[in-house]
């Protein structure tokens, strides 16, 4: 990434599912790391833990981890784990831990990011909703 690109580095989470990236944010002690996680036990692979450097690259928001916690992922009651990790990949999709439960079939929502529109959703979901997410990152969702 272009080291003139506007870049944050943001409290959140983040996982990629073939290869699209998911932020996942919210306070402290929300769930974020046991939702990246149970992502990572679906077959998701480790972008950042606990704080992910979120860049402009060609347009559209990209994720990546600092150099210091690259690979390494807290595991609450077991400590910090290794975790393969890529270095980056395109933000997809936005996971909002501190968002209420939402409706069972919610409208899309979407936020801005450096510009560029991505859906957020809620994190206040049943047991189903790591697999959920990772279909989601795969297929979409109808509309």
């Amino acid at each position: 990434m272009s080291p003139d690109a506007p870049r944050d580095i943001l409290h959140a989470s983040s996982v990629a599912v073939d290869g699209r990236g998911v932020l996942i944010r919210g306070a402290a002690g929300s769930g974020k790391s046991t939702l990246a996680l149970a992502l990572l036990a679906l077959g998701g692979v480790l972008i950042a833990d606990d704080r992910t450097v979120v860049a402009l690259r060609d347009g559209r928001p990209w994720l990546s981890a600092p150099d210091t916690i690259r690979g390494r992922i807290e595991a609450r009651g077991i400590g910090i784990l290794n975790a393969g990790a890529i270095t980056e990949a395109p933000l997809a999709l936005v996971v909002d831990m501190d968002r209420g439960p939402p409706a069972r079939l919610p409208e899309p929502e979407t936020i801005a990011v450096f510009g560029h529109h991505v859906e957020v959703i809620s994190g206040q979901q049943g047991g189903h909703f790591p697999a959920a997410l990772r279909h989601y990152l795969l297929y979409g969702r109808s509309d």
